[in-house]
């Protein structure tokens, strides 16, 4: 720092002022913008860096959002240093306490302020672009945009029209303000890389084939509470299809009801919700919806890959706080559970 007041220094002395005026002036110049400002009453602010960009328009923005003194002195900074090149793009959490060389510094580190978002198994997308816009990182409707966006579904090479159930929910970073197409690209390339762990051999399965048990996970994942049954309801699942009975999922119906028709979460699903006309409710169509239901987990895949052996065809939940389900063979003994465990 020495060195680039030196520089500066020299230049201001060159334009006629005292050495005295030209120290101070160099010194006030490359301090806080609000000097005397303590920690406790800092003020942080959002700064983003275009790619590409140039260090003059850089330097120019930084001093018209009143985030340094002087452009020329940033400008200064990073040819004496040699980081025209160096600056990176991104967004950025700069504060009021900061002087221009210690913005300098962070531009140039790249040091970004990254957010934490933790999105749950069983999630849709919407309610995943909710998260995203409450926590600053993009719209829920550039999200929502990303999803449907070709270009992402062209280069993961899904046959389908969403992205819908290949957001995996896990615990990320992000910059705030990010681009929408990258953090559906990413949470999509980690669905792969999961799929990678649990079932190498995905890559060999047919686009339809490897759809369909996605969709079945979606569906295991908003069924399952105990994950020591989640193979077990796959096996339910599995067993159904094959005997060309209908999947009968309350999941389904759930998904219907507040993903398609925009109601509140129902408290329970009455015998008249069973009814309702849509081509995702299992209870009136055979077969699996048409698209995931929700975005599975570790936990649900692995079931719909390495279903357990059973011939159960009917579970029941029996233990609401413990998530447990009974699992039966057939409608009569799914009947007798109904009324062991439900209409008592």
């Amino acid at each position: 720092m020495r060195k680039v007041f030196i520089v500066f220094l020299v230049l201001l002395l060159i334009a006629g002022l005292s050495s005295a005026a030209v120290v101070g002036l160099g010194y006030y110049l490359n301090s806080p913008v609000e000097s005397g400002t303590t920690k406790s009453d800092s003020r942080e602010s959002s700064f983003n860096v275009s790619p590409g960009e140039a260090v003059s328009v850089t330097a120019e923005r930084l001093a018209e959002k009143e985030i340094i003194r002087s452009k020329y002195l940033f400008i200064a900074l990073t040819k004496l240093r040699q980081t025209q090149a160096a600056i990176k793009s991104g967004y950025y959490k700069v504060s009021n306490t900061m002087t221009t060389l210690e913005i300098h510094n962070i531009l140039v580190a790249g040091t970004q302020q990254l957010v934490k978002v933790t999105l749950a198994e069983g999630l849709t997308a919407r309610q995943i672009g909710a998260r995203f816009e409450e926590a600053g990182i993009c719209t829920q409707e550039e999200f929502l945009d990303a999803i449907d966006s070709p270009e992402i579904l062209d280069r993961f090479q899904m046959e389908s029209d969403s992205a819908e159930g290949y957001l995996y929910p896990d615990t990320y970073l992000f910059q705030e303000e990010y681009p929408a197409n990258k953090v559906v690209t990413h949470l999509v390339e980690t669905m792969f890389e999961k799929l990678q762990e649990i079932y190498p051999e995905y890559t060999q399965l047919e686009w339809q084939e490897l759809h369909s048990k996605i969709i079945l996970a979606s569906i295991v994942e908003r069924e399952y509470r105990d994950p020591e049954e989640a193979s077990k309801i796959a096996s339910v699942f599995y067993n159904r299809m094959e005997r060309g009975m209908r999947l009968q999922s309350c999941a389904t119906v759930v998904y219907v009801m507040t993903e398609i028709k925009g109601e509140a979460y129902p408290e329970k699903v009455t015998f008249d919700d069973l009814e309702i006309e849509s081509k995702y409710n299992t209870y009136t169509v055979w077969g699996l919806p048409p698209a995931p239901i929700a975005n599975p987990g570790t936990v649900a895949l692995t079931a719909v890959f390495y279903p357990a052996d059973t011939d159960s065809l009917y579970f029941l939940l029996k233990d609401p706080d413990a998530g447990q389900h009974v699992f039966t063979k057939s409608l009569t003994d799914h009947n007798r559970a109904y009324r062991l465990y439900i209409k008592q």
